[in-house]
């Protein structure tokens, strides 16, 4: 069912819903769900709930909200204020319903989705809201192409087409669309206050995307018969990542270190002869599952997948799932490598040479999604591969829709060069650090001297790490992070499961070795399978997250504030110890964040305040400690964290 553009989705849900219900009450399905997503009382279990009944009370309870219009700075820097919660929504809301002990494809026997829905994203909003976010960031929610698929349900960054949801994020039980669903989806967190940033691939897209029989020149094809080079192979008939030299590596580094991009080194040429030109659209079909297109010369060509695009002798896995759009046409670079994905060489990206069609396309897409549904912003997967001017326009473009729309980056850095292409937050690079003892305390004393130009990610963890909670003090180490990164100068980044001590991870994108990978293929990582959290978990830290993300906002003006002025770190002679305060514009007003890195033994610590307080009491566990002569000596417990104010 689908309805009018002038209607409300989050009506209609609850009108379907009604009837729903009252059909229900004939014969009511065995539907469990997580007892967190309930309610903030009592054990983590599954509970028995009358499905439609449960769905329709938080409808119902959205509805009578008064819509919200969220306050804050203008021009998408409301994110410096941002608390978000990031979904998988294919995974964070999946759940064994029936309680048979696995997740059943592509419904259970009640006609129930167990994978992850947006009915069920919605249901989770009050959940999200008690935890204290104010921003749900959602991975990538468009439709999902088959060719080269890892796993059973695919990649979500293996776009089919960025104009269409992914039809599996709905309830076939509703019998409404997946656009109807997502709308409501979206009504409900702007009546519940929370903004919806949506993450997006503009570079990539499946290889059997519904542009490649419309627009075959968008691509990039090679000969049908050339096979994929093997791992550690170093054979250039077959197809993979170019292959250099020692001395052309090196000149490919000095060359792109020092802004010289009008001769880049070129792959070889047998590595370019592998490609060819695209093929006419009436002569591309797909068969068993994979387009093929024919040339006149009769020579059958296929799409490549793609492989990391920086630098270019990484040793990531080819993406087999996706491929390289052709963002330039001249015909001298008809190949795929380092040059004319992100280094663009000059004599490449010229501007004769921009595929026109193919940018207004992509452009189009932020204010569709804007409109249609009416998102808050987005993050850009490797934008830093996109060209500047397409990007300039996307952001122009979006802000014609609504000026307050924000544009997050994926990226590692924290550079003013994000700032200065009109990004307002950056991913950063906390999760790479935040676990060895020696680099965390570099980026302290980063925030201690430099005012960075846009806010970071505070999170030890994405669904592209290891998670929090399989590093060394697992989950003692989790809430360690918490308690550090909820008063940082960043934005707190709940990613969906770290609250739980989830171990399994989402991907295995970075900082994963040889080993690690060779125990975790595709089909056992939720990315591209089935996978469900275990919501029941007893290690779950929800009140305490909870608790300091409530203390993070009653603090929020000292908090965000970006100026390193306000930011001091204390180095109180102990490594093990990490410390910092918080100063506000009143001298008076600080907040003192004092923790212990050992996970496993109590250290010493000998913190001086400059107050004439004889006794401080820390705001998480309300214990009052003695201050001597504005020295306050005490052992912290492995992995504890205290915070005063004073």
């Amino acid at each position: 069912m689908k309805i009018p553009a002038s209607k409300s989705a989050l009506a209609l849900l609850e009108r379907t819903l009604t009837l729903k219900t009252r059909k229900s009450k004939k014969k009511k399905a065995s539907y469990r769900v997580p007892s967190l997503w309930t309610s903030e009382k009592g054990k983590s279990r599954a509970v028995k709930v009358d499905p439609y009944a449960y769905y329709l009370k938080i409808v119902r309870d959205c509805r009578r909200l008064k819509p919200v219009h969220p306050k804050g700075l203008a021009g998408g820097e409301w994110s410096r204020e941002a608390v978000v919660y990031n979904m998988f929504v294919r995974t964070t809301t999946a759940f064994d319903h029936n309680g048979n002990g696995k997740l059943d494809l592509p419904v259970n026997h009640e006609g129930f989705r167990e994978t992850g829905t947006f009915l069920k994203a919605l249901a989770m909003l009050p959940y999200i809201k008690r935890l204290g976010a104010t921003v749900i960031h959602l991975l990538p929610i468009t439709s999902i192409g088959h060719d080269g698929n890892k796993g059973n349900l695919g990649s979500p960054y293996a776009i089919r087409n960025p104009y269409e949801l992914d039809e599996n994020l709905a309830e076939p039980a509703l019998e409404l669309d997946v656009k109807t669903e997502f709308k409501a989806f979206v009504e409900a967190a702007h009546a519940m206050g929370f903004r919806v940033i949506v993450e997006f691939v503009f570079r990539t897209t499946a290889k059997d995307g519904d542009w490649v029989k419309e627009r075959p020149e968008w691509f990039y094809w090679i000969k049908e018969e050339i096979r994929q080079r093997n791992p550690g192979e170093q054979d250039e008939s077959s197809y993979g990542s170019p292959l250099f030299t020692t001395d052309e590596l090196r000149r490919i580094h000095d060359d792109v270190n020092n802004g010289r991009f009008g001769q880049l080194p070129e792959p070889h040429p047998q590595y370019k002869s592998l490609f060819t030109d695209p093929p006419d659209s009436n002569h591309v079909k797909k068969m068993q599952g994979r387009y093929v297109g024919t040339l006149p010369s009769g020579q059958r060509v296929k799409i490549p997948g793609a492989f990391a695009d920086w630098p270019p002798d990484d040793n990531q896995p080819p993406w087999d799932d996706v491929t390289y759009l052709r963002m330039y046409t001249n015909p001298q670079f008809n190949y795929i490598a380092y040059n004319t994905l992100r280094m663009y060489d000059s004599r490449f990206a010229h501007e004769q040479h921009i595929n026109k069609p193919l940018w207004e396309r992509i452009t189009g897409i932020i204010p569709y999604y804007a409109r249609e549904f009416g998102i808050d912003g987005v993050m850009i997967d490797m934008g830093h591969a996109l060209p500047m001017q397409l990007k300039a326009e996307m952001i122009r473009s979006a802000h014609d829709a609504n000026p307050d729309f924000a544009f997050w980056d994926e990226n590692f850095s924290i550079s003013m060069g994000s700032r200065e292409e009109g990004y307002n937050a950056v991913i950063g690079y906390l999760w790479h650090v935040q676990h060895v003892p020696q680099y965390m305390k570099e980026f302290g004393w980063r925030l201690h001297n430099e005012s960075l130009p846009l806010p970071f990610f505070a999170t030890p963890e994405s669904h592209n790490t290891h998670r929090a909670a399989v590093r060394k003090g697992g989950v003692v180490y989790s809430r360690w992070a918490a308690v550090v990164n909820a008063f940082l100068p960043g934005i707190p980044f709940i990613h969906s499961g770290y609250e739980i001590a989830e171990t399994h991870p989402i991907n295995t994108g970075l900082d994963f070795s040889r080993e690690e990978l060779s125990h975790m293929p595709s089909e056992t990582l939720p990315l591209f399978s089935e996978f469900a959290f275990d919501w029941t978990r007893s290690t779950q830290f929800v009140p305490f997250l909870a608790k300091l993300l409530k203390l993070r906002k009653a603090h929020k003006t000292l908090v965000i504030n970006a100026d390193h002025s306000s930011f001091h770190m204390h180095d109180t002679g102990n490594p093990s110890i990490f410390a910092y305060s918080r100063v506000g514009g009143n001298p008076y007003q600080q907040l003192a964040i004092l923790t212990n890195m050992d996970f496993e033994q109590s250290q010493p610590l000998s913190f001086h305040m400059e107050t004439r307080l004889n006794t401080v009491v820390d705001l998480l566990n309300g214990k009052r400690y003695r201050v001597k002569a504005g020295v306050l000596e005490m052992q912290l417990l492995p992995g504890q964290g205290l915070v005063f104010e004073y």
